[in-house]
């Protein structure tokens, strides 16, 4: 298996897509230790934008975007250099959506939060061995809570609207977001 310094030595460059700005920053510093030539996007269009300039070897894209769904960045990546690694990150994902990055183009599909070796040992990862699983992976309560958050956002902070999408009581609803993040 070729080492991080043989594969960055061919091509070092890695676009990095994601719309939380503080995440992408910390990955982007991240990444740049590590050797890579960063360049960064916070958006589907600016993804889509950035492959379109200039394909990179490597990329680790956030699935959902403001904009859109991050698997049209991996899909034009995939177009534009087939040849390139791939790595789909999410706080909310499924079976389905993990499925089709794969089939999209990417290597691998991660949760977030991500650290640098989880994605670095994603994107170098070959068919025959698979990446180490993680050293603190999230506990099912905070999986649960991340997920009760992300329907919170996206019905807009409605709880009556939340706890009936998530078909559970909104007194009950009221008691979760009330209590801090678990662990």
């Amino acid at each position: 298996m070729n080492t991080l310094e043989d594969i960055l030595a061919a091509d070092p460059s890695l676009l990095l897509v994601d719309d939380d700005a503080a995440f992408l920053s910390r990955l982007e510093r991240a990444m740049a230790r590590r050797g890579f030539i960063v360049r960064t996007a916070p958006s589907v269009a600016a993804g889509v934008a950035a492959v379109n300039e200039q394909p990179p070897a490597f990329a680790v894209v956030d699935l959902r975007l403001e904009d859109g769904n991050g698997l049209e960045v991996v899909s034009a990546l995939h177009q534009k250099r087939p040849d390139a690694r791939a790595v789909v990150l999410t706080g909310y994902g499924n079976i389905a959506t993990a499925v089709t990055a794969v089939k999209l183009g990417a290597m691998d599909y991660l949760s977030k939060p991500a650290d640098a070796d989880d994605v670095i040992n994603a994107l170098l990862a070959t068919g025959e061995d698979k990446p180490e699983p993680p050293e603190n992976p999230m506990s099912a309560d905070r999986v649960r809570w991340e997920h009760i958050q992300r329907v919170y956002e996206l019905c807009d902070r409605n709880v009556s609207e939340t706890a009936r999408r998530l078909n559970m009581h909104r007194r009950t609803l009221q008691r979760i977001l009330a209590k801090r993040a678990p662990r």
